[in-house]
């Protein structure tokens, strides 16, 4: 099993562990009353209850039942952008989805993952906090227990997330900054492509910032989203006449540019899951997408 522990200080002299707790620690209601009757708190190795008052540097212990995962650990590299006790950060390379599936069922970044954790001696349930589209790249949160992924996924419906990415599109954005709010669905159940639909689509809202201009025919942009569809941002650019570089799917065919859609999940900032500490994680720009802007430039 792995755990948290904390040390008891003086400040918290006369309060009891389950006050403590409360103080130091985001842990849902769920996971509580799990604590609770699965005697999942100890004083000093010893299982304790709630409301028993312990002393200065006395050591509590949170205990976190131990995890398995059924994917096959395979040697794919990962690009580590922040890592804790509660969470794994990654900067998702293109051409690889997140989980396996009937038509990937390897070659994910849950097997590199797994293949992590073992290189690293660790354990734990693979747990998405946040996924993106296989050809688009950047961040992606692992939840290293069940307690981090639903505080993240709360935090998301309730909308206190940022998520940023960044994409060069075709055309000349003339605005330079401006929001687009128009319901996204998909009218074809075989087809995964979305499309703008006002009868029948969800809500889907995304911000959008001119970062740079190349001439009048590409722009480079910021993308800040307010809801999570699928293909939101694809199918918002594409709908005002600026698909993304790349994104065959949506009408931005470029193979002398880039050979997927130049698009990066760029910036994620959030409430740290366990400590409530904000936590605000970025991604560099990827090298294709680098190479895409210069040969535009080049192009002229």
């Amino acid at each position: 099993m792995s755990k948290y522990t904390h040390i008891v200080t003086e400040d918290e002299l006369g309060m009891t562990i389950n006050q403590i707790l409360r103080a130091n620690y985001k842990f849902s209601a769920r996971f509580k009353t799990k604590m609770k009757y699965q005697s999942l708190v100890d004083l000093n190795g010893v299982p304790t209850p709630g409301y028993v008052m312990p002393v200065i540097g006395d050591v509590i212990g949170i205990r976190l039942p131990e995890e398995h995962n059924d994917f096959e650990p395979e040697d794919i590299p990962l690009k580590v952008l922040y890592e804790d006790d509660d969470l794994l950060v990654i900067d998702k390379q293109p051409g690889i989805i997140c989980h396996p599936t009937k038509g990937h069922p390897t070659h994910t970044i849950a097997n590199a993952v797994v293949n992590y954790m073992n290189n690293n001696g660790d354990n734990y349930k693979v747990r998405f906090a946040n996924r993106i589209d296989m050809d688009t790249s950047g961040i992606v949160i692992i939840a290293k227990n069940a307690n981090s992924q639903n505080d993240i996924s709360s935090q998301m419906r309730a909308k206190s997330t940022v998520k940023k990415y960044i994409a060069v599109v075709h055309g000349n954005i003339s605005e330079d900054a401006f929001t687009i709010n128009l319901p996204v669905g998909r009218p074809d159940q075989v087809s995964i492509q979305r499309c703008v639909m006002y009868e029948g689509g969800k809500d889907a809202i995304t911000d959008v910032k001119v970062l740079e201009r190349y001439s009048d025919k590409y722009t480079l942009v910021e993308l800040t989203l307010h809801t999570g569809r699928t293909h939101q941002i694809r199918v918002h650019l594409s709908h005002i006449g600026h698909p993304i570089v790349g994104d065959y799917l949506y009408g931005g065919e470029a193979p002398e540019f880039i050979d997927r859609q130049a698009l990066h999940a760029i910036c994620m900032e959030l409430k740290h899951p366990i400590t409530g500490d904000p936590l605000r994680i970025e991604a560099e720009y990827p090298d294709d997408i680098t190479e895409c802007i210069n040969r535009i430039k080049r192009k002229g």
